[in-house]
């Protein structure tokens, strides 16, 4: 697989390089993502967008919930769907949620990207032409496996999105990958990041035989770290997590936290975008899906990505 997404996305940024030679059709493309308006975590995707954008000469909209409610992104793909793009790159926060304004748009003729949440399954159920993300639960075990790897038995995973299925397939792949039952250890932590502090913390405190911790991106990463360390289990507790961003990047050099885990993101919102055009203009295709992630930054590889978080990282 690796060997494949390595042809695709050389493929991709070919297409790239010819866009001084393909007359411009002035395409139209919407990016439809779940996140909340304070998630900084999508200022990856944004940039890649626009720089997909500016190379191939197309137009890019990204659009989004700004509080993160589902029934509100659904209502965006609906409106989106009525402006008859030219394609519409979305996010399966929820299949149940989305798959009817999903499907309506593809009934519609619209070229329909899928990527980040969701299963390349659902992707292909709602008649999308390829899923561009990480396999979550595949993610989750291979966390699960490095701690198993260093002794753990006992974790928590602190979810800061938990109505989005996704995130959920996380935590399960990391608890079969401990060889236990996902109950309890996925808590509800919100978005506010002292509400996450304080539950990660009250956990700690009732369950202080926890010697592992999975957090799902930066939005519970950083208060998380902030709750070890006031507790002075940072560094002493294995600690992973989701997606990068500098301050992560500074405790996993610190020994704070040991792993991240990186769905490249860059290549969720660049890719789609140059398929799309491509698609549009010449009716080519890469044939199956893409799986951007996972990879996993530690100290050995954290130099090579750090300088492009929250960037291109």
């Amino acid at each position: 697989m690796k060997k494949a997404l390595t042809v695709v996305a050389a493929a991709a940024f070919a297409f790239a390089g010819l866009t001084g030679t393909a007359s411009a059709e002035n395409e139209k493309f919407v990016l439809i993502s779940h996140a909340p308006d304070s998630d900084s975590w999508w200022n990856v995707i944004k940039n890649a967008i626009q720089v997909a954008g500016d190379q191939m000469d197309v137009e890019v909209e990204y659009r989004n919930p700004p509080t993160g409610d589902l029934a509100d992104m659904a209502r965006i793909v609906e409106q989106a769907s009525a402006t008859n793009p030219d394609g519409i790159i979305v996010t399966i926060a929820d299949f149940n949620v989305l798959q009817g304004p999903v499907k309506d748009a593809v009934d519609k003729g619209i070229p329909v990207i899928t990527i980040n949440s969701g299963t390349q399954e659902q992707s292909e159920k709602l008649g999308a032409l390829m899923h561009v993300g990480q396999p979550e639960y595949d993610a989750g075990f291979g966390a699960g496996k490095r701690a198993a790897a260093a002794g753990a038995k006992s974790f928590v995973c602190v979810n800061h999105y938990i109505t989005n299925p996704a995130s959920v397939e996380r935590c399960r792949g990391f608890a079969d990958a401990l060889g236990v039952e996902l109950g309890s250890q996925m808590i509800d932590s919100g978005q506010d990041p002292s509400e996450v502090k304080n539950k990660v913390s009250a956990y700690l405190n009732s369950h202080q035989d926890v010697d592992a911790v999975l957090t799902l991106g930066p939005n519970s990463a950083h208060p998380t770290l902030a709750a070890l360390r006031d507790s002075g289990l940072a560094g002493e507790i294995m600690f992973g997590t989701f997606d990068l961003s500098s301050e992560i990047a500074d405790a996993i050099k610190a020994g704070e936290i040991d792993f991240a885990i990186d769905q490249q993101p860059y290549l969720q919102g660049y890719l789609p975008v140059v398929i799309l055009t491509n698609y549009a203009r010449y009716g080519v295709l890469p044939s199956g899906h893409i799986n951007s992630g996972p990879g996993f930054i530690t100290k050995d590889n954290i130099a090579q990505v750090e300088k492009y978080a929250g960037e291109y990282r």
